[in-house]
């Protein structure tokens, strides 16, 4: 087995716009690091941290990888185990090829969602893929979606040399936990990975679990790098944190999109609106969770009338943006998110917000089927 470079070598680490050095090696960012600078809050640093939609690529005619990572993982104190650390996928040649658990490393342990965390350190740890084609292949090894992963080594038993250009467009896209997918059954479970293989595209995926609230620096980081198609999924966190009225909803939103523009003036921009979820279609947030673990809105229903935002408040916004902006901007196209996950597969939200694995899958595939079609926005 030789060693082989993860940074400046033949190996190219997609999905990630950002490396941290790191004791044990470096640690994918999913946002460039000016951006740290402009959030306080921990929770962003942390689903940024989160690896959904990062992956290694490059060719090789090895039958043996080795892949050496030093995961992080939470453990709540009344926790007995710490969370699941999730999975390593490996493609080859564009098709799966093998599934490892990734090994527990680190355990951060707190006393309730959100306290202070106590860190116990752990050792990285190595999976293998045994057992691959003969010959030169394309390798893609993605990791755990849910789990930051520190990259620590890989090996292989033969040549290992950069990827060749596969002329798949480059799909940019931003959204909440809906987007970002911890519950899916591994990375390439994720619905937008899943759309993209349907799709023949390339995504990058800047979905920030619990963070999705239009910030500026987000629409800056989309204008700035290379896209040759875009989608937002916008207004779940925006009403499950209260995070606006409709006064300035929709400024923001403007606000949004006029940053992506400055830098994509006419590529294909896809604006998704929520998916159902009871606890919030007619009433506002903020939300908790209740004693069964589902989500509860804690909002007034009469408030709407005062500016309060629900699901069915900001579906209708987004709708009446698009429109009035495609005016001047006929590349700008709106798709209602119950048409990927609708008002009677709500069963498939086990806690009233995140749906299933499977449901993941059907949300994939429905995206692909409206955005990649011949007369889809992503034609």
């Amino acid at each position: 087995m030789r060693t082989v470079p993860l940074v400046g070598g033949p190996v190219e680490l997609r999905g990630a716009l950002d490396l941290e050095v790191t004791e044990a090696g470096v640690m994918p960012r999913r946002l460039p690091a000016w951006t740290k600078e402009q959030y306080q809050d921990p929770s962003v640093h942390g689903v940024t941290l989160m690896p959904s939609g990062v992956r290694l690529v490059f060719r090789t005619d090895a039958r043996e990888l080795e892949f050496e990572v030093l995961t992080s993982t939470g453990q709540l104190d009344t926790d007995p185990a710490p969370r699941p650390t999730g999975m390593l996928d490996l493609l080859v040649d564009g098709a799966p090829a093998g599934r490892r658990q990734a090994p527990l490393g680190n355990v951060l342990r707190m006393a309730a969602p959100g306290a202070a965390q106590r860190l116990i350190p752990g050792e990285p740890g190595t999976v293998r893929f045994t057992g691959l084609p003969a010959g030169m292949k394309s390798i893609e090894l993605w990791l755990p979606q849910q789990t930051p992963t520190e990259l620590v080594a890989l090996r292989a038993d033969g040549e290992v040399l950069a990827p060749l250009p596969d002329g798949r467009r480059r799909w940019v896209h931003h959204g909440s936990s809906l987007s970002h997918c911890i519950e899916a059954d591994g990375p390439t479970g994720t619905w937008p990975v899943v759309a993209a293989g349907l799709g023949g595209a390339e995504v990058i995926n800047l979905s920030q679990a619990g963070n999705a609230v239009l910030d500026p620096y987000i629409a800056r980081t989309i204008r700035d790098m290379p896209a040759d198609l875009i989608s937002l999924k916008v207004g779940i966190n925006i009403v499950s944190l209260a995070a606006f009225r409709l006064r300035t909803f929709g400024p923001a939103v403007h606000g949004f999109l006029d940053t992506i523009r400055d830098g994509h003036p006419d590529t294909p921009l896809l604006l998704v609106s929520p998916v159902s979820c009871p606890a919030f279609d007619e009433t506002p947030g903020p939300a908790t969770t209740g004693p069964d673990g589902k989500v509860i809105a804690l909002g007034d229903p009469a408030d709407v009338a005062g500016g309060a935002l629900s699901l069915a408040v900001v579906r209708a916004e987004l709708a009446r943006i698009v429109a009035a902006r495609q005016a001047h901007d006929p590349h700008l196209h709106h798709l209602d998110g119950r048409e990927l996950l609708g008002p009677d597969e709500t069963d498939d939200l086990p806690d009233g917000l995140h749906p299933t694995a499977a449901a993941y899958h059907r949300m994939g595939e429905r995206f692909a089927a409206h955005a990649f079609t011949p007369d889809g926005p992503f034609r």
